[in-house]
């Protein structure tokens, strides 16, 4: 382990010690204290980027780190290239220099089925010259969908990034691989004789980071990224480090392919075996995916674990594309040997394809709820992933230029993380002159109002509040899952209602005549009665969903809760500054602007009040403000979340208890979950964390015991 246990408690202990007492230190003794503290910095961003697992707060972790910038700003002399300080240069890279690597990085062969791998252990076999019926070990782990990176280490120190470039030469990238931390900037190579190492590795985004970078994306007017892949490979060759640190790339290593000792002597095969140089490279402090690989006994085993991972890769937190299989002996693999493209010990597993080629037949142009106009490509169905696709957005007219689509084009059509449909390019070179290109309107296709683009931002906007469109959608959003969450009442509904005349403004849905709903084709007095019961209860919602269901733009679940914390009464916000709203952490000018602007309008006010009136909730609730954790206690620095029906307390109180032995209560099941507290008829988080692998699964009880509790309680 890179940090024994032993050392570790040091570490944590000590920084205590350096939280209370950060005064720059005489010139004497400055070189060994900033060297200590650096050290110190380097453990808890190995627990927080390697691991996943900090023990200390982000707040505590940045005033660490002030303090190292600090200290090195009164004695510039003693920064060194591995400070953790200098991850991040603001210089400009005018261009990237062309780097030979120690060891070529070869291609994968493909297999996409179970007798590809067959084939290919008995090629194996003879190519090692193996009797027939003697298994071969491999190790099986994750193809990652990113972009692959050559990692150079001498004397410890990383002293050189690149590309894969074309196998044998890359670009040089170092100082935008040195801001992304989970790469150690040094590691105890020599601690095990090796003077010189190089690193195979993938730099890719983590999902859910990489959603919210879209949505950061988009809340400024700007294009949103296409997928991780091209967003991270997009990161590496940017001309800009803090561009590449701005986009949260993260680096998986997954190969050891050269080590030497100080004279130059190969010290590869005294490790023996992929799987050893593997777990010798996680004990050195690097990332490497422990919970999707495994040894294998034979090609069995592996194509089972293959499987096995093809049905879990949308639970895993990164994209991947498939498997990789390694013969896991290192003198199996030199008596493979390779070709000038792949090498004879390795295959790739290929997941079912997530691209394939269709024609664009032509574009519609859908009004949002915020007058955002979208174009939507009507496409040839295809087969993609397992599911017909025949419609995708195109986002914004910059989206279309950039990648010059135009109506009649063949495109290539990608399913991003399996769920949403995407353009990755057209196919210019089948184009025979018939195409067109898109032309998109200067007024709303609705309510033909003159659209606006404002400064900053990508999206074309009506500015009709009253657009048709735009009030259909708001309803449609408002009655959504990810909003008031009123069972029954769907988009068709709403449509339908609508049409009718019966719902025109969000007050009108809590107000409904049920018994002219019961009357209906396809409803019915039990369904009437359901629909009025779920309606019931979306009034008591917390105020965080009802300000979310506003439609209120750039006004998303995070900063609905945020708000919701910090007011009495809804209507409180009708008073507020944009200097009020911006006091509030996170809470930035645009959506500032935007509430305030919502709670000037008086029709907005009027529907409000009605709304109340009609018994929807204004007040916060116990779950608008959740219980923050305290400062130390036993799961101090832990997330968790509960699910399911608990027996002993209600979820409040679960919560509160977890609160006050120092965890952070979160909503979703993601990486950064620590702990998921399980309880009767538990469903989709416990199969996502299950999924996972990296979550800590607990009953009720064990979570009372964890907190010396013997779950009487």
């Amino acid at each position: 382990m890179l940090y024994p246990p032993e050392v570790q408690r040091r570490f944590y202990e000590a920084s205590r010690k350096w939280l209370e007492n950060a005064e720059v230190p005489p010139l004497e003794q400055a070189r060994t204290r900033i060297e200590e503290l650096r050290e110190l910095i380097r453990y808890h961003e190995w627990r927080y980027y390697v691991l996943n697992d900090p023990v200390i707060s982000d707040y505590e972790y940045d005033q660490l780190y002030k303090t190292l910038e600090a200290w090195e700003e009164t004695y510039p002399e003693l920064i060194t290239p591995d400070s953790p300080t200098q991850r991040v240069s603001s210089d400009l890279t005018p261009s990237f220099q062309t780097v030979r690597h120690r060891v070529p990085m070869l291609s994968l062969d493909n297999s996409y089925n179970a007798e590809d791998l067959l084939e290919f252990d008995k090629q194996v076999r003879k190519l090692a010259d193996l009797p027939e019926g003697e298994p071969i070990a491999y190790v099986v782990e994750p193809k990652f969908d990113g972009g692959s990176i050559a990692l150079l280490y001498e004397n410890d120190r990383l002293e050189r990034a690149a590309t894969r470039g074309n196998g044998l030469e890359g670009e040089e990238i170092t100082p935008n691989i040195k801001t992304i931390r989970s790469v150690p900037l040094q590691a105890p190579f020599s601690r095990h004789g090796i003077a010189t190492a190089e690193l195979r590795g993938e730099a890719l985004i983590r999902k859910d980071v990489f959603e919210n970078l879209n949505r950061e994306r988009a809340e400024k007017g700007l294009p949103p990224f296409a997928n991780p892949r091209n967003a991270a490979t997009g990161g590496l060759r940017t001309k800009d480090p803090q561009d590449t640190a701005a986009r949260k790339t993260d680096a998986f290593v997954y190969q050891l392919s050269y080590a030497a000792d100080a004279e130059g002597n190969d010290l590869l095969p005294t490790l023996e075996s992929h799987h050893k140089a593997i777990l010798l490279l996680g004990e050195l402090g690097f990332k490497v995916p422990h919970e999707a690989t495994k040894r294998c006994r034979d090609i069995h085993e592996a194509i089972e674990f293959c499987t096995l991972w093809e049905g879990k890769r949308e639970a895993y937190p990164y994209e991947i594309d498939g498997m990789v299989l390694k013969v896991d002996s290192l003198e199996l693999q030199r008596r493979c040997g390779a070709t000038s493209h792949h090498p004879r010990w390795a295959m790739a597993f290929k997941f079912k394809a997530k691209q394939a080629t269709t024609r664009l037949l032509e574009v519609q142009f859908h009004v949002g709820k915020t007058g955002a106009v979208t174009p939507v490509a009507k496409l040839e169905p295809v087969q993609l992933a397992g599911v017909t696709v025949s419609s995708v957005s195109l986002h914004n007219e910059d989206f279309i230029l950039s990648k010059d689509i135009r109506i009649g084009d063949h495109v290539l059509v990608e399913r991003a993380g399996d769920v949403i449909p995407y353009i990755v390019k057209p196919l210019t070179d089948l184009r025979d002159g018939s195409e067109k290109p898109i032309e998109f309107p200067r007024s709303c296709p609705v309510c033909h109002t003159p659209l606006v683009r404002l400064d900053g931002e990508a999206a074309w906007r009506c500015t009709n509040y009253n657009c048709e469109a735009q009030v259909l959608q708001r309803l449609i959003f408002h009655v959504s899952k990810d909003a008031m969450d009123i069972e029954g009442l769907g988009k068709a509904n709403i449509e339908k209602f609508y049409q009718l005349g019966w719902v025109r403004s969000l007050a009108d849905i809590y107000r409904l005549d049920y018994d002219r709903i019961a009357q209906l084709e396809g409803f019915g007095e039990k369904s009437a009665a359901n629909l009025r019961a779920a309606i019931e209860k979306a009034k008591k919602n917390p105020v965080h969903r009802l300000l979310h269901s506003l439609s209120i733009h750039h006004l998303g679940k995070r900063a609905s809760r945020l708000l919701a914390a910090h007011i009495d009464h809804v209507l409180d916000l009708k008073d507020w500054t944009e200097e009020d709203f911006t006091r509030i952490k996170d809470i930035g000018p645009i959506v500032a602007q935007n509430v305030r602007a919502f709670f000037q309008n008086p029709e907005n006010i009027r529907m409000l009040q009605e709304m109340e009136a009609l018994g929807v909730n204004m007040r916060p609730t116990e779950d608008d403000r959740p219980p923050e954790p305290a400062e130390e206690g036993p799961l101090s620095g832990k997330t968790i979340l509960f699910t399911g029906t608990l027996q002993h307390m209600t979820r409040k109180e679960a919560q509160e208890r977890a609160a006050a032995a120092g965890a952070r209560n979160v909503s979703a099941v993601s990486g950064n979950l620590d702990i998921l507290v399980v309880g009767e008829k538990a469903g989709s988080k416990l199969r996502k964390a299950q999924a996972l692998g990296t979550v800590q699964i607990l009953s009720e009880e064990e979570f009372l015991k964890l907190l010396g509790e013997d779950g009487s309680a």
